[in-house]
């Protein structure tokens, strides 16, 4: 037996599927997203802090998509502020996931397309 297969390799036979290996991740970055961060730190987060400290704050403008549904770590209609953030966190998720697939998909190699010609 090789010594590069993991123990569950070893128990099973056989390698996870890349589709459950994908709905893992997705399961795991929801729950991180939409539970979890309701317990993360309320201070502000690092531009805002040296802003106040440095004293420009108040130079802040308010962003074009500061409107937006999502705005603010929440989301827009929705009053209970743990659901308004959990809910803005899986939607980022999803969305960030989606991106990635689509990247992955468009630069993959393609089966039968011998590597580029060396010479």
């Amino acid at each position: 037996m090789s010594t590069t297969q993991s123990s569950s390799d070893r128990r099973t036979g056989r390698r996870p599927s890349t589709r459950a290996v994908a709905v893992g991740i997705l399961l795991v970055s929801v729950v991180l997203a939409g539970i979890v961060s309701f317990y993360a730190a309320s201070s502000p987060d690092g531009l805002t802090k040296v802003s106040q400290d440095e004293g420009f704050a108040d130079t802040e403008k308010e962003h074009r998509t500061g409107d937006g549904p999502f705005a603010g770590y929440g989301t827009e209609g929705v009053d209970d502020e743990r659901l308004s953030g959990g809910l803005a966190g899986v939607v980022g998720v999803v969305v960030v996931l989606v991106l990635g697939a689509g990247v992955a998909y468009a630069v993959r190699r393609r089966p039968g397309r011998d590597s580029p010609d060396r010479g």
